[in-house]
C-alpha cells in the first residue's frame, strides 16, 4: 500500500508543478496533496505543526494568487480604474483558460486605464504591472511546489 500512495504522492506533486502553469490544475494544493500522501505512508511521518505550516502557506498562496495581479498593476501607478478593470479582467479570463488567466488582468488593466481617461502609455504600464505580477505569482507557485518535491525526496531518502 505504500508504494501506491507513494507513486500517487509523486503524481500530485507533478501535477501540482504542471498546475503552476497550466490553471486548470490548482498547483500548490495538488502538491501538498502529494505530501499528505508521504505522510499517509507507514515509511515517512511529518509532525503535525509541518503539515499545518504548510496548509497555511498553500491557503496563503492560493488567495494571493489572485490579488498579486492586482498589487502589481496598483504599484504601477494603476488608479481604481485599472485596478477594477485588472480585476474584472481575472475574473473574466477564468473563462478562456489559459490564455484568459494570462491576458485578461492585461487587457483588465489596460482597458480600465484607458475608460478611466488615462493615456496609452499609462494604460499600457498598469497593464504591464498586471502581468508582473501575474509572473511573480507564478514564481511563488513554482518554489512553493519544487519546495515540497524536495521535501517529499528528502524525506524519502532519510528514511
Amino acid at each position: 500500500m505504500d508504494i501506491l500512495l507513494i507513486i500517487l504522492g509523486i503524481l500530485c506533486l507533478l501535477g501540482g508543478l504542471l498546475g503552476c502553469v497550466l490553471p486548470m490544475l490548482p498547483g500548490p494544493p495538488l502538491a501538498y496533496g502529494g505530501m499528505l500522501l508521504l505522510h499517509f505512508t507507514e515509511r515517512v511521518q511529518f509532525t503535525l505543526t509541518e503539515l499545518f505550516i504548510w496548509l497555511a502557506i498553500v491557503i496563503v498562496a492560493q488567495i494571493l494568487d489572485y490579488f498579486v495581479p492586482l498589487l502589481g498593476a496598483k504599484y504601477s501607478g494603476s488608479t481604481r480604474w485599472g485596478t477594477r478593470g485588472c480585476l474584472i479582467g481575472t475574473l473574466i479570463g477564468l473563462f478562456f483558460l489559459p490564455w484568459g488567466i494570462i491576458l485578461g488582468p492585461f487587457i483588465g488593466a489596460f482597458v480600465g486605464e484607458l475608460l478611466g481617461g488615462r493615456e496609452t502609455r499609462q494604460a499600457l504600464k498598469s497593464g504591464l504591472g498586471s502581468l508582473l505580477g501575474f509572473l511573480a505569482g507564478t514564481i511563488l507557485k513554482c518554489a512553493l511546489c519544487g519546495y515540497f518535491i524536495w521535501q517529499f525526496v528528502a524525506a524519502l531518502i532519510t528514511h
